[in-house]
């Protein structure tokens, strides 16, 4: 990613975090290397340039153990094939925490003393880098949660390896859950939750279960499995971080193991005061916004990490009052949306992205009427229709080329549009040879699925990009 791209962000949590130390200062693997003669047998020098093999796991997780150690004071090791985390990246987390933290966006809990921040570590793994980079930067106190029995190990190694800050970090074994699980949501109504069959097959436990009772904490953090398969999470053949599947992969993937965090603070609400999540894909951001809003949150933050060539999105949300009236609508509709397709496939035109337009549509139920005079297709699709097209966005249009028959052109007249449905227009323009410029615009800005738009837009984006862009 090119320097000058993606820097302007004004809310908490810029693309790189300012107070992160690597933001604008890289590692200087030459000068390290001089430093820490363990590191300098994995550094070469490559245009002038000193280098490490980032597919090298050894080189990574002794890169990592050096960080942590000369710029944190940080005593650190993982066994072959944990997680090996990065510091910069790891640091833009934890950096994006404290200026929620210190933005005033939402209400303190109001009592105690509100210089201590705790902090709930979900997953946090052998390496237990968020507790250790939180503890030694800010003298924050956590709780880390882990299921494996080498990942509880090592994580308390870590903690006991420092002992200037292994007084505020606590491991705790996520699997130890009650048979009877009694919380009281806001209303003071309790809930029972049984731990059967169907509970169990989703895993250990994320914060039902894990969080003591009158446990209070100012936020949870998390960097969920990515990855629906252990073949999925191998794809990029440029790094190697290690990872077990444990780590890697879950089923639904972040997706799914993020809705588990939603969920469970649907339940918890005001106990934390933030609930955040790391996320891989931007596709994933754009469904659990909409969630969140639909489950009454009072604000929803959201960020990007670029570090390197490495970009991931977070996501922050609190059940909390708002601190200060001037703050966004929950639901800010924009009306007109639009993304490229840059570097088109040759043998597509402009009239297959259309067709294509219309059938990502159809194949989920909803009513379509293409018009290839002014390339545009009028949608108008229901609440069910919306939430089939958000979960489905990616699916292979191919098998529905087949009802090529049913397919309706515009006559002049216009769609009808049942009360309460999603109602918008999809126009393709042209732009430099293989790049197309999709537009969409909601029709109907008043009806109650306006909210659904940008998520619907965000499923043909990704559907569109995976089908006709090299």
């Amino acid at each position: 990613m090119g320097k000058g791209k993606k820097r302007g962000r004004s809310e908490p949590g810029s693309t790189i975090q300012p107070r992160n130390k690597y933001s604008d200062n890289p590692p200087d693997f030459a000068s390290l290397a001089s430093l820490y003669p363990s590191f300098k047998p994995f550094v070469f020098f490559s245009g002038g340039r000193a280098r490490i093999d980032w597919t090298d796991y050894n080189a990574t997780r002794e890169l990592t153990r050096i960080l942590l150690l000369h710029d944190h004071g940080v005593n650190w090791w993982i066994p072959d094939g944990q997680l090996c985390p990065t510091v910069p990246n790891r640091s833009n987390y934890i950096n994006w925490i404290n200026d929620l933290l210190s933005s005033e966006i939402i209400q303190s809990f109001g009592c105690g003393d509100e210089t201590k921040v705790k902090g709930f570590d979900i997953g946090t793994g052998a390496n237990c880098i968020y507790p250790l980079l939180g503890a030694s930067l800010f003298r924050w106190t956590f709780v880390a949660s882990d299921f494996t029995a080498v990942a509880l190990e090592w994580a308390e190694k870590n903690v006991k390896s420092n002992l200037h800050i292994s007084d505020l970090i606590e491991i705790r074994d996520s699997k130890v859950v009650p048979h009877f699980l009694e919380v009281e949501n806001r209303e003071s109504d309790k809930i029972i939750l049984e731990e059967d069959d169907s509970k169990s097959s989703m895993g250990p436990a994320v914060l039902l279960g894990v969080v003591k009772e009158n446990e209070m904490f100012d936020f949870c953090m998390s960097n969920p499995p990515f990855f629906e398969t252990f073949e999925e999470a191998g794809l990029n053949p440029k790094t190697s971080c290690g990872g077990t599947p444990e780590e890697m992969v879950c089923n639904g993937g972040e997706q799914a193991f993020v809705t588990r965090i939603i969920e469970d603070s649907t339940v918890l609400r005001q106990r934390f005061r933030w609930y955040t999540s790391m996320l891989g894909k931007k596709a994933t951001l754009k469904l659990l916004i909409s969630k969140l809003w639909e489950v009454g949150v009072t604000v929803v933050k959201t960020t990007e990490f670029v570090q390197g060539q490495t970009s991931r999105w977070g996501i922050a949300w609190s059940f909390m009052p708002t601190a200060r009236k001037i703050i966004a609508p929950p639901v800010a509709i924009k009306s007109v949306l639009s993304f490229m397709l840059e570097g088109i496939k040759r043998q597509y035109s402009a009239l297959d992205v259309l067709q294509s337009v219309e059938e990502f549509f159809k194949c989920c139920g909803a009513s379509c009427k293409l018009n290839s005079s002014t390339f545009s297709v009028d949608i108008v699709a229901s609440n069910d229709q919306c939430n089939t097209i958000s979960k489905n966005g990616t699916r292979d249009l191919d098998s529905v080329r087949s009802h090529g028959n049913d397919k309706q052109s515009l006559d002049g007249s216009s769609l009808q549009v049942p009360q309460d449905n999603l109602s918008f227009r999809i126009l393709v323009f042209q732009q430099i040879p293989g790049s197309l410029l999709i537009k969409g615009s909601l029709q109907q800005k008043d009806s109650p699925l306006s909210g659904l738009f940008s998520v619907v837009f965000g499923s043909l984006e990704e559907s569109m990009k995976s089908k006709f862009c090299r």
